[in-house]
């Protein structure tokens, strides 16, 4: 905290589960902020951190270690010198995606006043290609997503930017008790979002103007990739903090329409904006379609809206058990996950204030924006218990969370969870509540070996609905997720087949896919589905 109150520095940091070796588990990138000091603009405001404690981004490598009775090792190593991922501007977040189709998975770095997109070299270093990608954006970056929207085999890139801090204007915002405090979203002009698309030569086209047609753009936070209406198209859903939500539906011919309004989702069943933070989707009720869950500030509820399939949604928050315990919390990353692998999607939110709490502040508290985190777990009736009292030591601490990443970083069958903290510890939450529960793993690549973002997979069993899920590295808040999908099974010890549907729309099902291990799936090798 720099005294000056810019609000850069209390919305980060975020981070990615990527396996950037390919050496088959999930490595740990961090992205860094700077230090702030007076100044009227950015560059003024920068202040050198101390001597020997270089504030850039750092890349760990996993080095896992299997032992022959099926238990793991956990070492990481400080991979950055040289590993081209060193930067040292103000840093957010990042997304992640194999933009050149090369089967190596590469980092779209997001922060305050420049973006950088990083190509992966295949040898454990990165190249920044941001320039001959045209892919830089001056603006303040808050999310991005990686998507084949046009469904031509390549990944294009939605970039969610925030607002225009003006570091040069003398603004000043005070708390309920007078004292001067962090300004919220409304005093900054929000600024566009972006879409590039991906030509399939190393280069994107800016097409915005053509493909968002009449979009009014928010103070965007999050961003998710999901074909929300069931036509087989990938839509995009916006969270803007404190205005309405933009939900962009794909109209099949390289433009989308701001739909949110007429299928509401733009604003709470009170008709009001929240501060929207962040965002994910997922079928948490196992009816095959994607339902949306958002974090918001304290006195708001998070918000649950449910999908009826065709893209309309209903706000079924407190139906289902999920606002009152949210009121007290001002919430940033969050995901769908099934902790528990009991088949059931759950649901984990990291909170942290943005404005000053006035029960910390009167002890002097040196951070007075610390809270705790929250884990939810899905009834599978419709309902969520709050079960964040017997999760663990780590759902006891109070801190200033901001990110979230889910990924299998040991390889043993259930989601891991890496947290972010403003001006603190990065905490890895290892899963050890899967118990005996069974599991299905799928890594869904094409035939370069490229995961696909975006894909759908069902797991069809003798009993019970299927269970659907998303190969995605979107949502959450300001970090990427495990490009693969895991699916739990309870106690389920075999799956009939997995149906796979594609991001282009082809189909194929599998029928020999093992439980409690790894399956890699191959775009090809399938029997294809009429």
């Amino acid at each position: 905290m720099s005294g000056e109150y810019y609000s850069a520095e209390i919305m980060g940091p975020g981070g990615a589960l990527l396996d950037f070796d390919d050496d088959g588990d999930l490595d740990v990138y961090l992205v860094q902020g700077q230090m702030l000091g007076p100044g009227r603009t950015l560059e003024q405001s920068l202040v050198a951190p101390p001597a020997g404690r270089p504030l850039t981004d750092r890349l760990y490598r996993n080095d896992l270690e299997i032992h022959a009775d099926g238990t793991r090792t956990l070492r990481f190593t400080d991979v950055t010198a040289g590993s081209g991922l060193d930067v040292a501007s103000y840093g957010m977040g990042a997304a992640t995606g194999d933009f050149d189709d090369d089967g190596r998975i590469d980092v779209y770095r997001i922060g305050l006043r420049d973006n950088h997109l990083f190509r992966n070299n295949g040898d454990g270093t990165f190249a920044d290609v941001t320039a001959q990608a045209g892919v830089n954006d001056a603006r303040w970056t808050a999310a991005a997503s990686f998507a084949d929207f046009d469904r031509d085999g390549r990944l294009d890139l939605y970039v969610a930017n925030y607002v225009d801090p003006r570091l040069d204007d003398d603004l000043e915002c005070f708390s309920r008790t007078g004292e001067k405090d962090y300004c919220g979203p409304n005093r900054y002009p929000p600024v566009p979002d972006r879409l590039y698309r991906n030509r399939g030569d190393g280069t994107f086209a800016d097409v915005t103007l053509q493909a968002l047609r009449g979009g009014e753009f928010g103070p965007a936070l999050g961003v998710v990739a999901a074909d929300l209406d069931g036509d087989g198209w990938t839509d995009f859903y916006v969270a803007n903090d404190g205005e309405p939500n933009q939900l962009w539906m794909n109209r099949r011919d390289g433009t989308f329409e701001d739909m949110a309004w007429l299928a509401g989702a733009a604003v709470n069943r009170d008709g009001r904006p929240e501060g929207s933070m962040g965002v994910d989707a997922g079928d948490f009720d196992a009816d095959g379609d994607d339902d949306l869950f958002m974090t918001h500030i304290a006195t708001e509820t998070n918000t649950l809206y449910v999908n009826d399939g065709l893209g309309l949604f209903e706000d079924r928050t407190v139906r289902v058990g999920l606002g009152p315990p949210s009121l007290p919390f001002t919430g940033f990353g969050t995901g769908w996950f099934d902790f528990d692998n009991d088949g059931w999607l759950d649901l984990i939110v990291a909170n942290g204030e943005i404005r000053t709490m006035e029960a910390l502040a009167r002890v002097n508290d040196p951070f007075p924006l610390h809270q705790r985190n929250q884990l939810f777990r899905n009834l599978g009736n419709g309902r969520f218990a709050d079960v964040s009292g017997e999760a663990g030591a780590v759902f006891e601490l109070s801190e200033v969370s901001r990110g979230t990443a889910f990924g299998d970083i040991d390889n043993d069958g259930d989601v891991d969870v890496l947290l972010t903290n403003n001006n603190g510890p990065v905490r890895l939450l290892i899963n050890e509540a899967a118990g005996a529960n069974r599991w299905v793993g799928l890594r869904l690549v094409g035939a370069s070996g490229r995961d696909m973002p975006g894909t759908r997979v069902a797991v069809l069993r003798d009993a019970g609905p299927p269970l659907w899920r998303r190969a995605r590295t979107d949502g959450s808040y300001v970090s990427a997720n495990d490009p693969r999908v895991l699916v739990g099974l309870g106690r389920a010890a075999a799956v009939d087949r997995v149906r796979v549907v594609w991001p282009d729309g082809g189909v194929e099902e599998w029928a020999d896919v093992a439980v409690d291990r790894w399956t890699t799936l191959v775009r090809g090798t399938g029997r294809p589905v009429e």
